[in-house]
Parts: structure tokens; sequence; C-alpha cells
């Protein structure tokens, strides 16, 4: 009695868009809704195109439109703004590079997707981006009768390719729930909590693997300059308590020197920023953090800011007066 006494004494508005965003809701499936897409980076192009091969429509957008032919060769429509593809869209996702970036092609008041979005629509903002923009989007998208979820994903550029993606949602649990069926063509979802612990959780996921690569990374110039052969090292290694997705998807390509980006250093300094900001609001000391930000930013500072993460591996030899060079010989 007292939960319905409350729910008649809510706004109409807040009632409607509870309805909207229920689990109650219409089924999502191809023949009924209809997807935009922003960025088609080295994550985002692979990750639309399992949502295309799964027989959605779905618009697209970028600031540069060659990067999206891939997608739109695959039979995706073109939009020549996120307002204009919200406005053409049911479920709008996001995966661009930085916060400022997300504010922009969400909630910009005049291009934004938020203001093309009709009422009942979602957000899904895949980038790693601050939690507390993750609360404001939320709110913004409440207010607009819509809704929104942070579903930032780990895996990088392979399992994008692989729809092998971990996807840590955070928002309604009902909306993830309803979303999950897109969502589960990209990988597999975890829910996480209220909004902004999507974000949360890849912030936690980042600072385990910088600590990890770092690990990583010495392990080899440790084994290099003990005269050990580092194909065999690797793979002795890999079965035991060292192994980790972190060697298994960059061991090979940091002994062939292959530093193309499956997640860029840029990207990767950006993450540890806010990380280490959050740290200090929340009063933390990590200090595996601290020491692996300072490695990456020193990639930046050479000029090695669009490698690959794994390209750590180079700072490192530097130290190490750049004669330990982990290639077999």
């Amino acid at each position: 009695m007292r939960l319905l006494s409350l729910r008649r004494s809510l706004p109409p508005s807040l009632l409607l868009r509870r309805t909207m965003s229920s689990s109650t809701a219409a089924p999502i499936t191809p023949a009924t809704t209809k997807l935009g897409w922003i960025g088609t980076g080295v994550m985002g192009s692979s990750m639309c195109s399992h949502l295309l091969k799964a027989g959605f429509t779905v618009t697209v957008f970028t600031r540069t439109k060659s990067k999206a032919q891939t997608l739109l060769s695959m039979g995706a429509h073109w939009a020549d703004s996120p307002k204009s593809l919200a406005s053409q869209s049911d479920v709008v996702f996001s995966i661009v590079g930085y916060p400022s970036d997300v504010r922009h092609v969400l909630l910009d008041p005049s291009s934004g997707a938020l203001s093309g979005l009709r009422p009942g629509g979602a957000l899904v903002d895949m980038t790693t981006s601050d939690p507390s923009l993750a609360l404001e989007i939320h709110s913004a998208a409440a207010s607009a009768g819509s809704s929104s979820v942070d579903a930032p994903v780990s895996g990088g550029d392979r399992g994008a390719r692989l729809a092998a993606l971990s996807i840590f949602a955070g928002g309604d649990e009902a909306v993830v729930s309803r979303l999950t069926p897109l969502l589960s063509c990209l990988g597999r979802v975890y829910y996480m909590g209220g909004a902004g612990k999507g974000q949360f959780c890849k912030l936690a996921n980042q600072v385990t693997i910088a600590s990890t690569m770092v690990g990583l990374c010495e392990g080899l110039i440790y084994a290099h300059k003990a005269g050990l052969d580092l194909e065999n090292y690797l793979t002795a290694i890999s079965t035991g308590a060292a192994g980790s997705k972190s060697l298994d998807l960059y061991g090979a390509r940091i002994l062939k020197r292959d530093f193309e980006a499956g997640f860029y250093v840029n990207h990767f300094v950006k993450d540890l920023g806010i990380c280490l900001r959050e740290c200090q609001s929340m009063g933390l000391s990590l200090p595996g953090l601290a020491l692996a930000q300072q490695l990456y930013v020193s990639l930046q500072a050479h000029g090695e800011g669009d490698l690959g993460t794994q390209a750590l591996i180079l700072a490192l030899e530097r130290l190490n007066n750049g004669g330990s060079d982990p290639r077999p010989v």
C-alpha cells in the first residue's frame, strides 16, 4: 500500500521515464530498434561492425568520415552530427577519446546526441571517462525522459574484433538488462551498480593492467640480461602464476617490436590520470599506479604517445641505457 501511495505521488513525467526504462519495455530486435554509433577508432569500428552483422540498422558519426568508410560499405548510414544521428536512433553508443569528447558528442546543447534523442531513448557511453561525468550524463538523460548507461570495456583491439570484450555497465539495472542483447553482441556484460560504477570498475581494471604491464616488461628485460631465450621464457611462465591476459596479448608483440596500437599510450595516460585524480579524492595512495603513469608519460615525452601500451618496454630500455632490446638473438 505504501509503495502504491508513493507511485501515485510521483510526477507523471517520472512515472513515464520509469515505464520507458523498465525491463517490460518492448524487446530490442533488429526489426524494432535503430542504433547510432559515435566513434570509429581502433575499438569502435570493430565493435560497431558486430551490430551491423547482427542485422541492426546503424547510423554512424565520426569527426573524419573516411574513418567510417568500412562501416558505410557494410551498410551503415551516415549522419553529419551526433544530434542528427540521435534523431534517427533508439539507442546511441559512443566510444571516443577523452572526457571532453564525451561531453561534446553527448551533452553539447546545439549538436550533442542528447539534444536529438527522442524520449525513451538510451545513451550508452563506452569510453573510459570520469565517473562524475557518467553521473552528469545520467542526470541529464533522465531529465530529458531518456536513460543512460556507462559501459566502458576491456579487452583491447583483439577483444573488439572477436566480440570478446568485458563490458562494465553502470546505471539503472532494468535499463542495463534491457540493453544486454545489444551489449552481448560485443562481449560479456557485467553489471557493476548505479550510474558511474561502470567507470569506477574500468579504472580499477586500468590500475591492475598498469602494474601488470610494468611487471611483464621488467621480467622480459631481466630474462634478456640473464641470457634466457625470450620466446621460451614467455611460454614457460604463461602457464604458471605469472600468466596474464597482458602477457597473452602483448608478450609476442613486444618480442617482434610490434608497437602498433591496440590501445594508445595517449589514452592510457588519460585513464591513469583519471585514476590518480580519483585516488586523491578518495584519500588513497597507490604507488604502483603512480610509477606506471610516470613511465607512460615518459613515452609521450619521446613522441611515442600514438604507439600501443606494449611500448612501455621502450621506457624501461632507456632506463637501462638502451642495452636491453628483448628480441630473440
